[in-house]
């Protein structure tokens, strides 16, 4: 018996690239939506007012000076561990090590405010800490890179495990370092001599995020104008292409990874020297992977990085803060900053894709 081919009611196409304003308008359009579903959940759950809800969560992060601050600081530190990344993903090498180069970097830094710092003077040690973290973070990354160019091992669980051997690196130090003996923690190093942390200007992140700031456009730049930068986006989009226009595959991988573990070792750098002035095994704070996302949600453009950022901070410090105001578990908090990545994701199908629908028969 023969039947007549129905088509399916939905059928999807590619779309072709959109305007950035339209993309950041989907983007922003799945936020607004987020936000309304994350107030319906909100007062079925605890029945709380959701206007004086968002409030709370603006305050946690805008509300005093000390607050933007921190909300600066921690935006310029996600930021820079993104831009760090960038290049391994654009070349579509998935480096998940972010966590072991920063600590690595952390790592060298320490070793010269300690072994150093009575025996140079500030500029010269300084100089020298930030040449130890970035080669420190360059090598960590170069480990997976030379192995990958040569022996096309996985990128991805190489980084990882690299991210371990970086953590007992730094416990086992800690240990060494350990003040008073027996604390299993360094404490703030250098308290009483400041050798080895970075000048205030004004406030003590408000370098940390002009240091970040000069290094998004310069990686803006380098990415989009410099030849390196196309190379990277040539072996990305086929290896064997970038083979056949004579573009040395395993020298870009080498490169790259070095300049995204050096960045890496720059964070830590910074985290040591200009804000937190101690090591410890959880410096990162999960940053490397986050910033995963981060890179992800901007596609990989450097500019578009400084809001995906900001967006995750600030969902962070608000939920922290609605859950020391209301006394709701941390989980909560969590889950309404869930909804509206899944929002946020999702939003990234409708920018590469259109929906059609099939129209009525006659």
């Amino acid at each position: 018996m023969n039947r007549k081919h129905r088509e399916p009611l939905i059928h999807l196409s590619k779309r072709k690239e959109l305007a950035w304003q339209k993309e950041w308008g989907i983007r922003l359009l799945a936020i607004v939506i987020a936000l309304i579903v994350c107030a319906v959940v909100t007062v079925i759950v605890t029945g709380i007012d959701p206007i004086g809800f968002y409030k709370t969560m603006v305050a946690g992060a805008f509300g005093t000076a000390r607050r933007r601050w921190t909300l600066g600081k921690e935006t310029a530190v996600l930021l820079c561990i993104s831009l760090a990344l960038t290049p391994a993903f654009r070349m579509r090498f998935w480096n998940l090590g972010g966590e072991g180069q920063i600590l690595i970097g952390a790592l060298a830094t320490t070793a010269c405010m300690i072994l150093l710092g009575n025996k140079l003077p500030a500029p010269l040690l300084i100089l020298i800490m930030v040449l130890a973290a970035l080669a420190a973070g360059a090598v960590w990354a170069m480990l997976p890179a030379l192995c990958k160019a040569k022996w096309n091992t996985n990128e991805t669980l190489f980084t990882l495990m690299m991210n371990y051997v970086a953590t007992q690196l730094c416990a086992y130090f800690i240990i060494v370092w350990e003040v008073p003996k027996g604390s299993g923690k360094i404490g703030i190093i250098n308290q009483s001599t400041e050798a080895g942390w970075l000048p205030i200007i004004g406030n003590r992140y408000l370098l940390t995020i002009l240091v970040v700031a000069i290094l998004t456009i310069a990686m803006y730049i380098y990415l989009t104008y410099s030849k390196q930068g196309f190379e990277i986006s040539v072996v990305g989009e086929s290896e064997a292409t970038a083979r056949y226009v004579g573009i040395k595959v395993s020298k870009v991988i080498i490169r790259t990874l070095l300049i995204s573990g050096a960045i890496c070792g720059l964070t830590g750098f910074l985290l040591v020297s200009g804000t937190d002035h101690t090591l410890t095994t959880t410096l990162a704070g999960g940053k490397g992977f986050t910033a995963v996302m981060v890179a992800w949600l901007a596609k990989f453009n450097p500019l578009g990085m400084v809001l995906s950022s900001l967006l995750l901070v600030f969902l962070s410090q608000g939920s922290a803060e609605i859950t020391s105001i209301y006394g709701l578990n941390q989980s909560f908090g969590d889950i309404l900053t869930g909804i509206i990545l899944f929002f946020i994701i999702g939003s990234e199908f409708f920018i590469n894709y259109r929906l059609h629908f099939r129209k009525a028969a006659k």
